[in-house]
This record gives structure tokens, C-alpha cells and sequence, in this order.
């Protein structure tokens, strides 16, 4: 028998972020699609700490689980969440 380490399933969704908002929001507006709003500027990676908060809250996922794969300095993300 092997041991073998299973690796997680990786959901990964679309997110577009809107700095300097008022409020903090997550919320989705298609299958896979969301929009993050964002108190942060997006100065020195203020903004993405944020939506990697929100998403972590969102979902109730570790931090570690979360990371943005790809858009860290536009608006359009896309991020991966680790499952179990």
C-alpha cells in the first residue's frame, strides 16, 4: 500500500474589487462571480490583504487556504480557496 498525500480541492472564483469603497463587501453576482468592495486604497497591497480577509470570513476558511492566483494589481482576480 502506498501512502499517498491527497491534495485538497481548489475552488478558484472571479473577483473585481472596487478600492476606496465605503464598506467592506463581499457578495456574488453570478455563479463564480463577485465583486469585492473595499475600504482599502490599493497602495502597497492594502486592498488584497483585505479581500483575502473578506473571502477567509466569507467562505470560513483558514488564511493559509486562500490566495489570489492571478489580477494582484487590477481589479479583475482570480482566487483559489482550498477545501478540507
Amino acid at each position: 500500500m502506498s501512502s499517498r498525500k491527497q491534495t485538497p480541492a481548489v475552488t478558484v472564483i472571479q473577483v473585481k474589487g472596487k478600492p476606496n469603497a465605503r464598506n467592506s463587501l463581499l457578495e456574488e453576482t453570478s455563479p463564480g462571480v463577485w465583486q469585492a468592495q473595499l475600504k482599502s486604497p490599493p497602495v502597497d497591497g492594502k486592498a488584497n490583504k483585505e479581500l483575502i480577509a473578506l473571502v477567509v470570513e466569507h467562505f470560513g476558511r483558514p488564511k493559509s487556504a486562500v490566495s489570489i492566483k492571478s489580477g494582484g494589481s487590477g481589479r479583475l482576480k482570480r482566487v483559489a480557496i482550498e477545501s478540507g
